[in-house]
């Protein structure tokens, strides 16, 4: 079963980054590759538990299983020592990839609190959008009262296309809400 996202891609987006763009060849024209959601949990590193929730949140807003991330370097500011535990990702793709930013466009970003759209600056030059959210309860798969404690996300959507531009056309196409 395919996605609603991918078939608007396949049937809308295309087309108007063909015409926008005017590209020769079909598979030069951008298209999603992955989406990475990353959750820090600093206090992790001194206790193992406080990962627990967090990895089972994360599950619940992805719909697959997060992994444990480690810190590469020791930093004495943050009493931290290489290989301790400082958050979890997930890494999506096909299906749930279309899926989560299906929910993310659609249902979690209007629930963001005073949100007036995403920043168009959030760009890495080289067709990447990163997203932070303040909050987790902004998807519905998170209940409130059994959250433990409101932690902050990383969104980063990554794409095929070669510049900035051509990423913001994309993402436009599938009705990411820019303010400016």
């Amino acid at each position: 079963m395919a996605s609603r996202l991918k078939e608007h891609y396949e049937k809308t987006v295309k087309a108007s980054l063909v015409k926008e763009f005017s590209y020769a060849n079909a598979f030069a024209l951008p298209k999603l590759t992955k989406i990475v959601i990353n959750m820090g949990v600093g206090e992790a590193s001194q206790d193992k538990k406080k990962i627990e929730p967090a990895l089972a949140e994360l599950a619940a807003i992805a719909g697959q299983k997060p992994i444990i991330t480690r810190a590469n370097r020791s930093i004495a500011g943050f009493k931290l020592r290489a290989g301790m535990i400082v958050g979890c990702k997930v890494t999506l793709r096909g299906a749930r990839m279309y899926e989560f930013l299906d929910r993310l466009i659609n249902i979690a970003l209007p629930r963001v609190r005073d949100f007036r759209g995403v920043s168009g600056k959030s760009f890495d030059g080289r067709g990447n959008f990163a997203l932070g959210l303040k909050e987790q309860i902004v998807f519905p798969e998170i209940d409130y009262d059994k959250i433990s404690e409101v932690r902050g996300m990383d969104v980063i959507i990554c794409t095929t296309a070669r510049t900035d531009a051509e990423a913001r056309a994309l993402l436009k196409g599938f009705d990411m809400p820019f303010m400016n």
